[in-house]
């Protein structure tokens, strides 16, 4: 079964590919001059591609993966058919939203893909019951599942603003940090720790935490959508809430660190230096998100984060890069799909080298902003990045695709 999950994980290194070429031609058209194609077009494209046919694809395949060695009779056709429709709608997207925006084929793609992973989620529900209930990584991937579902509330409140014409700022900001909070704090990170969770083989047994801290996270993470909307001026009684929610998720994650540390330390040291490299940019980077998000619930820092676009691009591809894909790229190359020595590690480290930069420019500009003091050549900086992280992505591809 290996075979089949390697071919559709070769469709994600692809698109992950594409990904990075679309943010190296948004930067080029930020720094240079470059008069073709619509900017906003350009980002709709890449951002949507992105969840879609980079982040999402990848997560199902790896998902159904982990079954089929936990059940026996498997039937892996049954999920070919989504794999296939989701990256239609992927491409579809792709290439739909450069030339028209929020046009009507665009927003019939967008609304197949949800139905997509509506179906994804039913048909792997019942497939993931069939698991034995100690396995922790079981109730990470039902979150992730549950969580994929309510994000699409959001994308459902955009599309009857789009076709109502019927759009109010405020909503309309909401409806888009609600998608994004359970797209990547809940679908994303939920189905990442099951991943991780069933990679380590971390068991009860070991420390009683590791059970503890899904339920921690689980509980905590609709009230932390609050954290998204904290210029919509909550109510006290929430605002509690949201801050209770916030400090939860950040003893969760260092608690639940400690005991990974603790009873993994040698199954760690095993990976080789560029998989242990690798995992210990995403544990650092998770942690930097953590303190930062308990740290927006200060309603000065707050005004500060929501109010200079740099720091929300920043926090966004910290999230989506430097924890998500970094995260993704590892267990692909350390279950053994692909080499991972070799050219692997040279694009492995250079990708990696990529979000870095991309993340110490941000922040610079993001801290420089503060008091409109402007950077030097800070565009041409920020394309310069996107470049070695499509030289890492074109890297990777060109490895796995080699027979």
């Amino acid at each position: 079964m290996m075979t089949d999950s390697k071919f559709w994980l070769k469709f994600s290194l692809v698109n992950l590919f594409l990904v990075a070429l679309l943010g190296l031609l948004m930067r080029y058209k930020i720094g240079f001059e470059f008069p073709y194609f619509n900017q906003k077009n350009l980002q709709l494209s890449h951002s949507n591609f992105a969840f879609t046919g980079w982040i999402s694809h990848t997560l199902m395949v790896l998902m159904v993966h982990t079954l089929q060695n936990k059940i026996s009779h498997f039937n892996f056709g049954n999920y070919k058919k989504i794999f296939v429709f989701n990256l239609i709608c992927s491409y579809g997207m792709l290439v739909f939203f450069i030339l028209q925006g929020y046009g009507l084929i665009c927003t019939v793609f967008s609304v197949l893909s949800i139905l997509v992973s509506f179906y994804f989620a039913f048909t792997f529900y019942k497939d993931l019951n069939r698991t034995d209930n100690k396995l922790l990584f079981k109730n990470w991937f039902k979150g992730a599942l549950l969580f994929n579902v309510l994000s699409s509330l959001g994308s459902f409140a955009l599309a009857f603003m789009m076709v109502t014409k019927n759009i109010h700022q405020n909503e309309y900001l909401a409806s888009i940090y609600y998608f994004l909070h359970f797209q990547y704090n809940g679908w994303f990170f939920f189905a990442c720790m099951g991943l991780f969770f069933d990679f380590f083989q971390l068991k009860k047994s070991e420390d009683a935490f590791f059970a503890t801290s899904f339920k921690l996270f689980f509980a905590s993470c609709i009230p932390a959508y609050f954290l998204s909307v904290l210029w919509l001026k909550l109510p006290v009684w929430l605002y509690v809430i949201v801050v209770i929610a916030s400090v939860i998720q950040g003893y969760a994650w260092f608690r639940l660190l400690y005991g990974i540390l603790k009873q993994k330390s040698d199954a760690i040291q095993k990976l080789g230096f560029s998989l242990r490299y690798v995992l210990l940019f995403v544990g650092f980077a998770l942690s930097i998100k953590l303190l930062l998000q308990l740290g927006s619930t200060v309603p000065f820092v707050s005004k500060l984060a929501f109010g200079f676009r740099p720091i929300v691009i920043a926090y966004l591809h910290l999230v989506l890069l430097a924890v998500i894909t970094l995260f993704l790229l590892f267990y692909i190359h350390a279950g053994t799909f692909f080499p991972r020595f070799g050219k692997s590690f040279f694009g492995l480290v250079l990708f990696s080298i990529g979000v870095l930069l991309n993340e110490v420019i941000l922040a610079i500009q993001g801290i420089a902003s503060f008091s409109y003091t402007m950077i030097p050549y800070v565009n041409e900086l920020l394309f310069g990045a996107a470049a070695v992280l499509v030289f890492g992505s074109g890297v990777l591809m060109g490895t796995a695709l080699k027979k």
